[in-house]
């Protein structure tokens, strides 16, 4: 799954579209792909000496990952999945300008139209970020 149908299944656009690509996906996983280009937005501020990918952006990420699994049970027309809350956030290693890291999120449980999910952030194989997240579907 590239760009184009990336957007087709969630509403992020340019420049706070932060999924490259789609590598897996089941039912219940996603596995995707981001690589922090140096032109970045949030570059420019964080920090200019030492960039470094802000930890919201990483969450962010992971979350649009996971919207992106939750494409599945959203009619695009009539609603889209909302973060509703991140518990358990750990940060682990520092990401850089030309790193790219692999967005794996799975989903636990779905009570009605709450989704609870867990994302984890892989620099090289090792995790940079993980915690907990919750959506909801509003329209």
């Amino acid at each position: 799954m590239e760009t184009p149908d990336i957007q087709e299944a969630i509403p992020h656009r340019p420049p706070m579209l932060l999924v490259d690509k789609v590598v897996e996906r089941t039912e219940q996983r996603i596995l995707c792909e981001k690589t922090f280009h140096q032109d970045e937005f949030f570059f420019q501020g964080h920090y200019p000496d030492k960039p470094i990918v802000p930890g919201v952006i990483l969450c962010e990420s992971a979350m649009q990952a996971g919207a992106i699994l939750l494409s599945q049970f959203v009619d695009g027309n009539s609603g889209v999945p909302v973060a509703t809350r991140m518990n358990d956030v750990k940060f682990r290693r520092m990401v850089h300008p030309g790193d790219t890291v692999e967005l794996a999120v799975e989903l636990k449980e779905r009570l009605a139209d709450a989704f609870f999910l867990q994302a984890r952030v892989l620099l090289q194989g090792k995790v940079a970020v993980r915690f907990d997240f919750a959506c909801t579907v509003t329209s």
